[in-house]
């Protein structure tokens, strides 16, 4: 049986082994997960807080992590659950400027998501900033559950199976969800900005 001392001991190191995994995770990770909650809420202040209240969450809640699966996966259930349940409300109509620069990775290939060229000149870059707050915009004003979706499927890369888990609905609603919400931002950007729709039309 350990002593009370050895005990101590053992809880000390677990705490110390369970921060240095966190803050691994918390380097690794941090940039992917405010890429996701700035296209969630639209701004970087909520952006930053919606991050770090995950992160917190995601630190009180390690010890229900399964090792067998990708981090973000799970991660990103607690940041989208955080910003459905607490961020809904707080979503104003506040947008980027056009002159900040871009924080977002590549986006997979898509029909409405398709950023930049590989090697933009500097118009072309222009117009891919410009293109890129306008996607923003329209992502604000889908509802909550669509813009997540279409967040997690075209600008993150993950699938279907993996929303749904995620997301804790059905494949069916994902795909109902992603549909209607990329259907609502199409008609958003012709809206908006047809002259970027016809120009990208026209080179597709």
């Amino acid at each position: 049986m350990k002593t009370a001392m050895e005990l101590e001991r053992s809880a000390a190191s677990a705490t110390t082994s369970r921060q240095a995994e966190f803050e691994e995770l918390v380097s690794r990770y941090y940039r992917q997960a405010y890429n996701l909650a700035y296209r969630l809420t639209g701004n970087a202040a909520d952006a930053e807080d919606l991050t770090q209240d995950a992160f917190v969450k995601a630190y009180r809640f390690l010890d229900r992590y399964d090792r067998s699966l990708p981090f973000m996966n799970w991660f990103n259930r607690l940041l989208t659950n955080l910003f459905i349940d607490d961020y809904r409300k707080k979503s104003k109509a506040r947008y980027r400027s056009l002159d900040e620069p871009l924080r977002t990775e590549e986006s997979p290939e898509g029909v409405s998501m398709e950023l930049t060229d590989p090697s933009p000149g500097p118009e072309e870059a222009a117009i891919a900033r410009q293109y890129d707050a306008v996607i923003q915009e329209g992502l604000a004003q889908l509802p909550a559950e669509f813009r997540t979706a279409v967040a997690l499927a075209d600008l993150e890369g993950y699938s279907y199976e993996e929303i749904a888990e995620i997301m804790r609905c059905s494949i069916g609603t994902v795909r109902s969800r992603i549909h209607r919400g990329r259907k609502q931002l199409r008609s958003f950007l012709e809206r908006r900005c047809p002259e970027l729709s016809v120009e990208r039309g026209a080179t597709q």
